[in-house]
């Protein structure tokens, strides 16, 4: 049977499938969703999908190969995910979070704390290129630094998702920044002097709401809260500036582009010994007292980084506040993320996506709203195939005969791609990005998405400028180009 080219009917139907069954799951399930309702309706959705693909005379073992693929695509981003599990665990046991947590408490102040964690973030992230890796080592500290503060998880979160995507959008040692002028057909340079007129106005933007945010909450930490939380961070774990050696390591090797798998488990595995060194009384309270403390260390230091790490302070808060991780804490998040890639590649395979655009350029005649579609092709691609590079590499593919045609430069199409796409990535709960963030950050992308400003401002005012003429660049028609007369 010959493969027939979908209708634009064929590929609504799992979309409206997938987007029923998973506002349903978060209906039903609320904060639980992520946890095994969400997966249910991504692989609902991928039947739909796949009956639609049979109905078109593809065959099922096309589409299972398409689907592994898909799953495979991934398997990068789960090394990641396990790893920065083992390293959240092996640094509470260390006292690196901990450290950071105290020093936080005493240095950043709960009016500014908001547009302080997102500037941070803002500049760890450019210095190292991942939004991950500031995640996942400064942006937990901050979470664990605004519950001592009394401050807002999802504000916090918000405040760090937007200067991590900030960061990692304008580093040229990011790889989605490489990969969109690389896409477009632009210089890399180039493409991110073009980025700096959407992206610092909306970062500038940003960080005035956090600060308004700030001034205006009602904070309900005193400095006996703040003193109460120290004085139980110094009891437990022996708080020094020695403890943080971890961190400047793993940000030293992200800033030498150590590849990042490599540099988060070394980062996992050097805090597993610095707790040997520095939390030698911590470790003597948690090991089994009945074996030898050799073979107690090494067990509990294994159990971290598969298990996490728990601590009884006395306080169920502060309990919560100080344990976590562990290997197995990302299972669940794989789980989803192979989902959603299953999903993505059997819609990407039977042409579905492909569908949904060839419709949109029918109606982009004006580059205000050729852009417009790029964004929003970019933000689909986010939600459909569940991985942020593929909202760049595919949009970029689809959309880049389009913007020579109209003779508009490739920096264009490349701010394009990250606006919609690098950029919206974490607001999703089942994508990558926002799987990780939850995981990470133990808050919701539905909770945080309407405080990630800077991620909620960027592909607004890059819109705004598309339909003013802000900052379009074209390209020189050729018959413009006078050659130059021969002196004589």
């Amino acid at each position: 049977m010959t493969e027939k080219q979908p209708s634009f009917l064929d590929a609504a139907i799992p979309l409206v499938v997938l987007i029923v069954l998973l506002s349903a799951s978060v209906y039903l399930f609320a904060d639980n969703s992520s946890y095994g309702p969400n997966q249910i309706a991504l692989f609902m959705a991928t039947a739909v999908a796949v009956v639609i693909g049979l109905k078109n005379g593809y065959r099922w073992s096309v589409m299972e190969k398409a689907m592994v693929k898909g799953i495979s695509l991934s398997l990068g981003a789960v090394l990641i995910l396990l790893s920065v599990g083992a390293l959240i665990g092996t640094w509470m046991l260390s006292g690196t979070v901990p450290t950071l947590i105290y020093y936080g408490l005493q240095i950043l102040s709960p009016s500014w704390f908001y547009a302080a964690s997102c500037l941070l973030c803002g500049i760890v992230a450019m210095s190292i290129g991942s939004s991950w890796t500031t995640a996942a080592t400064i942006g937990v500290a901050l979470i664990g630094v605004a519950g001592g503060l009394g401050l807002s998880p999802a504000i916090t979160a918000g405040a760090i998702v937007s200067g991590a995507y900030f960061g990692d959008k304008l580093s040229p040692l990011s790889e989605t920044t490489n990969l969109a002028p690389a896409v477009a057909g632009a210089d890399l340079f180039d493409h991110i002097r073009h980025m700096l007129w959407t992206t610092i106005p909306s970062f500038v933007l940003a960080l005035l709401l956090f600060t308004i945010i700030g001034f205006n909450s009602d904070v309900s930490s005193d400095i006996a809260r703040i003193d109460q939380i120290s004085d139980v961070l110094q009891q437990n774990f022996a708080i020094s500036l020695a403890s943080l050696v971890p961190l400047f390591v793993l940000l030293a090797m992200a800033i030498k582009k150590v590849p990042a798998f490599p540099t988060v488990f070394i980062g996992a595995l050097l805090g597993a010994l610095w707790a040997v060194f520095f939390q030698s009384e911590l470790l003597s309270r948690l090991v089994e007292q009945d074996i030898p403390a050799a073979l107690g260390i090494t067990k509990l230091v294994w159990h971290t980084l598969h298990a996490g790490f728990s601590i009884d302070t006395g306080n169920d808060s502060l309990n919560d506040l100080l344990s976590g991780g562990g290997m197995s804490s990302m299972l669940n998040t794989v789980w989803l993320v192979f989902s959603a890639m299953m999903f993505g590649a059997t819609i990407e395979k039977i042409g579905l996506l492909r569908k949904f655009v060839t419709s949109i350029l029918f109606f982009a005649r004006s580059t205000g709203s050729l852009i417009t579609s790029t964004i929003a092709t970019c933000f689909v691609t986010n939600i459909l195939t569940a991985d942020q590079y593929m909202s760049i590499v595919m949009p970029g593919r689809m959309f880049k005969e389009e913007y020579e045609r109209r003779e508009l430069a490739p920096v264009n199409l490349s701010r394009t791609l990250e606006d919609g796409g690098t950029i919206t990535s974490p607001l999703i709960p089942w994508n990558t990005c926002g799987a990780y963030m939850h995981s990470v950050l133990q808050v919701s992308p539905l909770d945080y998405a309407f405080y990630a400003f800077f991620n909620l401002i960027n592909p607004l005012l890059a819109i705004i400028y598309a339909y003013c003429g802000i900052k379009i660049l074209r390209l020189t028609p050729p018959d413009s180009v006078r050659p130059q007369t021969a002196k004589v």
